[in-house]
């Protein structure tokens, strides 16, 4: 109770005692008291009156005070803010697109808005932001593979492309991979023959390292028995040294031989597949390999969208200088929605080749280390180059020999062109370097953009060209992080989709339950940190998104699953319930949508 409360309590009680012994004032009192109690009486009416209308006046007041309107309001959840602190509130406030507050259930008598949103105690949290993927339009001719479970599977979508296209038409595809097959093999020509005679066929693997063609595609590219392997590349042959099809690191033999599409069936399909992203949570991506034609071609997708669209930042490959320079512009040209990322330099291949550059040799391999796709002189001047030009660099290193040399150039280069704040970062860092390379990363704050999902879809390819210390360590983080280094988690194309990366992350699991360097495992607190704000950090973004502050873009999820306190092995089973962008709900689960 108030101190005003207290006092008018008080005169009551005077009052009522005063009043209520005035029947037998006359037969009682003394003239001393008589006199008192007429004195007092008008005092305490006049006192209580004027307290009770200042009461009075007080909760009208109260009363009519304004709510100040905003658009949307969330409530009685559980609010991930992944703010510095990682504050967890129970509601939020949005308006014109933006975090108005964030707080407990008192908003709700502060602020009022047509939209009211009862959360039932589900995680709200910031969007995804996945800082390294790869997102395309698809032809007419393409295949989807990424939930393929078999060869058998992969020729009954083959043969009906086939029926649909009709005989001498390409058909492409992607996402297959042997270790999801139930055949435990890589599918070869005579695969894609028995589905389609009489169609060039090439079927790129997940994770874009190589690729299976068909006999037609094969013999199209003039490839045989007698052709030498590419330069960087491997053809892979049977015991009598015929092709088998699959073509490692230089599928582009084949892949350079399709016929384009029109650039409004690709704008269509582009447009599609970026929607989708929305259903996985994924509200922010970097595109990590585009050229300044593709950059345009999205230019006019997210001018002529009619879907809802996560922002985009895209990446251009230094493999044409001239034409990135006459764009005229660079990091962060653009707008909220869409602008020009950092510059891509890819210095090694994959592990699905295998092609990473190790320090030692392969598993099995003792003359093989895998190769750079440039030669090390050309790499130090390129890096010297994007540096001086003012352009940020996400390099892809995924071996150790790659990684330490790319950090060894780029402390040259800082030392001797310092900048405070370059954000110059390694994509991928599949194999954990010597501790002087993480060391001289955290110095001169080299970031990493890392793929924990690679962990899990990767595995069967780690066990068989890696062993010991460098299996157990593949794909590190926590070192890194201990380091002092900033990691940012991202999906790459191994799948699109955060749940598999947060797994990975925090179990250190792969596919088939095996544990990998437990010690290099990190809280979900700190995956959901890194696949958030690092990861709109990583593109200079801290101040518009990544985290659910005041005066941030409201891109926002709500989980099915309190993913903070299940059980780790859960977290593969967690739904996006909800997604917002800029405080517009632009997907939402139903049982429509519910695969």
């Amino acid at each position: 109770m108030n101190t005003r409360k207290k006092i008018t309590t008080s005169i009551f009680d005077i009052l009522r005692r005063s009043l209520r012994s005035s029947w037998f004032a006359s037969s009682q009192e003394t003239p001393f008291s008589r006199r008192f109690r007429l004195a007092l009486n008008p005092l305490a009416l006049i006192a209580l009156l004027t307290l009770s209308a200042c009461d009075a006046n007080n909760e009208s007041t109260q009363s009519n005070v304004a709510k100040i309107p905003v658009d949307l309001i969330l409530h009685n959840g559980k609010v991930l803010t992944v703010d510095q602190n990682f504050s967890i509130h129970s509601a939020i406030a949005v308006s014109a697109g933006k975090v108005i507050v964030t707080g407990d259930e008192s908003i709700l008598t502060q602020y009022k808005a047509s939209k009211i949103i009862d959360l039932n105690g589900k995680i709200l949290m910031p969007g995804f932001n996945d800082s390294h993927t790869h997102i395309s339009g698809n032809p007419r001719r393409y295949i989807d593979l990424g939930d393929v479970s078999s060869i058998i599977e992969m020729q009954a979508l083959v043969r009906n492309k086939a029926r649909n296209l009709g005989p001498g038409e390409w058909i492409t595809g992607y996402g297959w991979s042997e270790d999801e097959l139930t055949e435990q093999r890589k599918p070869t020509r005579y695969d894609l023959d028995d589905a389609a005679p009489n169609n060039p066929v090439v079927l790129t693997r997940a994770g874009a390292h190589s690729a299976v063609g068909s006999t037609m595609a094969l013999a199209l590219a003039g490839i045989n028995s007698q052709t030498p392997d590419p330069e960087g590349g491997v053809i892979e042959r049977d015991d009598s040294g015929n092709p088998t099809g699959i073509i490692r690191e230089r599928h582009n033999l084949l892949l350079d031989l399709v016929p384009p599409s029109s650039e409004k069936e690709i704008i269509a399909s582009l447009e599609v597949n970026l929607n989708q992203l929305l259903t996985k949570g994924i509200t922010s991506i970097t595109d990590a390999q585009k050229t300044p034609a593709q950059y345009q071609r999205w230019e006019t997708l997210y001018e002529q969208a009619t879907l809802p669209l996560p922002r985009s930042t895209l990446q251009f490959e230094w493999h044409d200088p001239n034409s990135i320079q006459a764009l005229k512009q660079r990091v962060g040209a653009g707008n909220d929605n869409l602008k020009i990322g950092p510059i891509k330099i890819f210095v090694d291949g994959g592990f699905t080749g295998p092609a990473a550059y190790t320090i030692e040799p392969y598993r099995n391999q003792p003359n093989y280390r895998g190769y750079l796709n440039i030669p090390e002189n050309e790499l130090v001047d390129q890096i010297n180059e994007i540096h001086n030009a003012g352009w940020q660099m996400g390099i892809h290193a995924i071996g150790d020999a790659a990684i330490e040399l790319v950090v060894d150039t780029l402390a040259d280069t800082l030392t001797r062109a310092p900048k405070a704040d370059h954000r110059h970062y390694l994509n991928h860092f599949s194999m954990r370097p010597p501790e002087d390379t993480m060391k001289k990363m955290a110095a001169h704050n080299i970031h990493i953009t890392q793929q924990a999902n690679f962990t899990y879809t990767l595995e069967g390819r780690y066990a068989e060209n890696l062993d010991g210390f460098r299996l157990a360590h593949n794909n590190p983080i926590r070192s890194p992080m201990d380091h002092g280094v900033v990691v940012a988690l991202s999906s790459d194309i191994l799948p699109i989709g955060p749940m598999v990366g947060l797994y990975a992350a925090v179990t250190r699991k792969g596919m088939s339950g095996a544990v990998y360097g437990p010690e290099e495992a990190i809280s979900i607190g700190q995956a959901l940190r890194a696949y958030t704000s690092i990861g709109a950090f990583i593109n200079f973004d801290e101040d518009i998104k990544g985290t659910l502050e005041t005066g941030k873009y409201a891109d926002m999820i709500v989980l099915s699953e309190d993913i903070l306190s299940i059980d780790p092995e859960r977290i593969l089973d967690v739904d996006v319930l909800q997604t917002f962008l800029g405080g517009e709900l632009v997907f939402e689960k139903t049982p429509a949508n519910n695969q």
